[in-house]
């Protein structure tokens, strides 16, 4: 017998085409907000102001200065504009980065939180809040991050560029692989977790083939919120903490890190976690999970990105200073092995046990 713990997020979901000016303003009213901050990154203005001009006289203002990681500076410059604004709770519009300008919102206001996402990231789905001050991005859980609704609308994706779409899915994805392992796992949520991977794997080709089919943006949406979800209810392991120093101290982008290192980390923790990678097996349709995974898409290297082979070192002892669960026991070498990897870019070997032994001996 399997002993775990589940517990469920309170979360409204609706998905649809249009829903991002057809169903904000009623789950807005449903939640009996009266006078709502909207908030997006500089990029995201137009969806944003779309959302705002559906609000009408509900919307307290349009706040678009989100910025990657979170800097703590622009966290709280938010923060006073809503409370100059008088919002009674936040709508959050675009990526992830208006995703966690909104969370940090919600966590030192109190106000309440509906996300209008318009990319893959699944942050939506999860309590996880983060902030970067001094190069250092640190993470924290609250269920006051947690949206109250969030409306996903494939419209809203359309203008994805493919290749931000593809680094974006494979975001998701490594939120469903490190829940399929990590130590608070349940039943349901490897469930999500697996069902997830699958409907983002099987969307990412069709939408790269046919950007603008509404349908493969549909099931990479419910992907997402699968994926999203697994995380949500569980703890992140060697993969996130790695992409939160490259992010936070690095400054690398989010999704495409993601991307580059996520093949390497399945690598690492393939031997320790065999009915995961079972379970991503199924899903990717391969018995090679962490080669599939660098098949789908790029950047492949941590070098593409501009990170440097001297930022390695440095990297590996940032990710070794505090404890965290992973299936592999995580060392400073064992580290630098998989930074290495991912800098150099090679396809994973297919054989997983030799795959480890190599980066923890040649170092690439």
């Amino acid at each position: 017998m399997r002993e775990f713990v589940y517990e469920a997020q309170p979360m409204r979901v609706v998905l649809r085409p249009g829903a991002h000016v057809t169903a904000v303003p009623g789950e807005v009213e449903r939640l009996g907000l009266r006078r709502v901050l909207v908030v997006s990154g500089a990029r995201g203005t137009e969806p944003a102001r779309a959302v705002a001009d559906a609000l009408g006289d509900a919307c307290a203002g349009l706040h678009a200065e989100a910025r990657m990681h979170v800097p703590v500076e622009v966290a709280e410059r938010a923060v006073e504009v809503a409370r100059q604004a008088g919002a009674d709770g936040c709508v959050a519009v675009g990526g992830g980065s208006a995703i966690g300008l909104g969370k940090v919102i919600a966590l030192r206001t109190g106000l309440p939180l509906l996300a209008v996402p318009s990319t893959y990231s699944g942050s939506e789905m999860t309590p996880v809040w983060g902030l970067t001050e001094d190069g250092v991005k640190r993470t924290g859980r609250d269920p006051s991050v947690l949206p109250r609704t969030v409306v996903y609308d494939p419209e809203l994706t359309l203008s994805l560029p493919v290749g931000l779409s593809v680094t974006s899915g494979v975001n998701a994805i490594a939120h469903a692989a490190e829940a399929l392992y990590a130590p608070d796992a349940s039943p349901l949520v490897s469930l999500m977790a697996e069902e997830g991977v699958r409907a983002m794997a099987g969307a990412l080709p069709a939408l790269a083939a046919a950007p603008r089919d509404l349908d493969a943006r549909g099931r990479a949406l419910h992907g997402a919120w699968l994926c999203g979800a697994a995380l949500g209810a569980t703890t992140m392991g060697l993969h996130h903490k790695l992409c939160h120093v490259l992010g936070g101290t690095f400054g690398l982008p989010h999704a495409e890190t993601h991307t580059a290192v996520l093949p390497y980390a399945l690598a690492y923790n393939a031997p320790a976690a065999p009915e995961a990678m079972a379970a991503l097996g199924r899903a990717l349709g391969t018995d090679d999970v962490p080669g599939a995974v660098w098949d789908l898409g790029k950047p492949r290297s941590l070098a593409e990105l501009g990170l440097s082979r001297a930022d390695l070192k440095p990297a590996a002892h940032a990710v070794t200073t505090q404890a965290y669960p992973n299936p592999r026991e995580v060392t400073e070498a064992g580290v630098l092995a998989v930074l290495s990897a991912a800098h150099a870019g090679e396809r994973p070997l297919a054989d997983l046990s030799r795959a480890t032994t190599s980066y923890e001996t040649n170092q690439y």
